[in-house]
């Protein structure tokens, strides 16, 4: 399903439109309807508008909006930048989606679409784009709402400094024989490189080995990305738009399949004690050891530590909670602590049309075939209770492109804050609300785990190893007290 059906070009700025039939040549202003534009995720490195997954006719049709998806640039295509060069500045790719937005603003009344009622929404590193653009100030007037679904521009995977992509950068153009040390050779190099060399080059050591091992992200450049994303949502001059933000109940296992130790694309992957210890660097990168051993007390069940369904799901829930629960959870409390209108959903539906096995669940990205209608197509037989909650899903976006809330059972879905955390159950036997999501999960990876961190580095730092040795105990126990809370 997540497959490239067309051909791998540099040249691949377009856009598609599903617009509603009308009977007169211009849509008259007073039929206009909402419009939701589509960004694709894929890591910042690979991805396409073209995938059958993504075909708005079904949302468009049972909606009566106007659906529109965008491609952007990829990898170092997108996201490559030089210190002090003008031309190759970074965050390529969050430039393409801004300007396909100008686009659809400009244009897109002669599709029948509201300029004035535009819904941006995205999965993973699509959600996360969608959230670089609810903070950065040059996207504000081109969308009126905002829906992230499994991902968030806080996220480790999603971000990084300056520095970082610039040494990533200079790594890269050294591995293709670009010389580094002349500026302008440097650029002609660069701009004349063979892009599907680029691409291959990229994956070679420009950063450490981890479940998501992806250099070229968007970067904290001072312009797209002014700051931080913490101190961006802090911002007082941003506008609070309504937003829609998610979560699957599986979020983790579909990247175990991919170089996680004991991990196989068939079968239950019941993982030993030696798989579950040598995966977790790969989760916790640049975590200190005091940090990891934290995370294996953790995510082990002490009452059987050799497990291997325990193991095997303990990791899955680890690298669901690192790398997308609770970056989300963290962003939509900071978005709606600043007072942004926030509504929260958690979809635990495993399709009937899942190729994995059945231990991976409702996996990352698995609701987008019924965000888009995918089971309405007859030729894919899917169940009928899939069909219900298809459609089901669809009303809520459509609700919430025409409204700005996404509704539930007719009545208002409730707003998601930040004492309280309500959000939504999404699936196919019943739906109900429920409060803290991840919320003992979360506290450890957004607050504690964090400080433990800034703790070891600080240690690290100490000259005197009876002062470090006095600190590494008081760590200890600080941690051991925390862990039992």
């Amino acid at each position: 399903m997540w497959n490239p059906n067309t051909p791998v070009s540099e040249d691949c700025l377009y856009l598609n439109v599903w617009g509603p039939h009308y009977k007169t040549p211009t849509p008259r202003p007073e039929d206009r309807v909402p419009v939701l534009v589509w960004i694709y995720g894929g890591a910042f490195v690979s991805g396409t508008s073209t995938l059958d997954v993504y075909q708005g006719h079904f949302l468009c049709k049972s909606q009566n909006v106007v659906v529109v998806s965008m491609n952007y640039r990829l990898g170092p295509l997108g996201f490559l930048a030089i210190n002090g060069n003008q031309h190759i500045r970074g965050n390529q790719g969050l430039l393409d989606q801004r300007l396909a937005l100008k686009w659809v603003v400009d244009n897109i009344a002669a599709f029948g679409g509201d300029p004035k009622k535009i819904t941006i929404f995205g999965e993973s590193a699509g959600a996360a784009s969608v959230g670089f653009h609810l903070v950065s100030p040059g996207s504000q007037g081109l969308f009126q709402r905002a829906v992230m679904q499994s991902g968030a521009p806080n996220a480790a995977w999603a971000i990084a400094t300056k520095n970082e992509i610039y040494e990533r950068s200079l790594k890269l153009a050294k591995l293709i024989n670009c010389p580094v040390d002349y500026p302008a050779r440097l650029e002609y190099c660069l701009l004349n490189a063979d892009p599907k060399n680029l691409f291959l080059k990229q994956y070679e050591n420009l950063v450490p080995p981890s479940v998501l091992p992806y250099p070229f992200v968007p970067h904290i450049d001072g312009d797209f990305v002014p700051s931080d994303i913490e101190t961006l949502l802090n911002s007082s001059t941003l506008p609070n738009k309504e937003l829609l933000i998610g979560l699957n109940k599986d979020e983790g296992t579909y990247f175990l399949f991919y170089g996680m130790p004991g991990f196989t694309r068939e079968g239950e992957s019941l993982i030993t004690r030696k798989n579950f210890i040598e995966g977790l660097p790969l989760v916790m990168t640049n975590s200190s050891e005091i940090v990891k051993e934290a995370g294996i007390s953790y995510y082990t069940d002490w009452r059987d530590e050799n497990n291997t369904k325990s193991n095997r799901d303990e990791m899955a829930r680890m690298v669901g909670d690192s790398l997308f629960n609770c970056p989300v959870v963290d962003f939509a409390t900071r978005y709606a602590e600043r007072g942004g209108k926030t509504f929260f959903y958690f979809f635990d539906h495993v399709s009937s049309k899942n190729p994995w096995p059945k231990w991976a669940g409702a996996m990352h990205g698995y609701e987008i075939e019924f965000v888009f209608g995918m089971p309405l197509n007859p030729v894919l037989k899917y169940q009928q209770d899939e069909i219900t909650l298809a459609n089901k899903t669809m009303q809520h976006y459509g609700d919430f492109a025409r409204t700005g809330n996404p509704k539930f059972k007719g009545g208002d879905w409730p707003l998601f804050k930040a004492n309280t955390q309500e959000y939504l159950s999404l699936n196919d036997d019943s739906t109900g609300v429920k409060k803290m999501l991840k919320a003992n999960e979360c506290h450890l990876w957004n607050n504690l785990f964090p400080k433990f961190q800034n703790m070891s580095d600080i240690l690290r730092r100490c000259s005197s190893s009876g002062i470090v040795q006095y600190n590494w105990v008081f760590l200890l126990i600080l941690l051991v007290i925390s862990l039992t809370h």
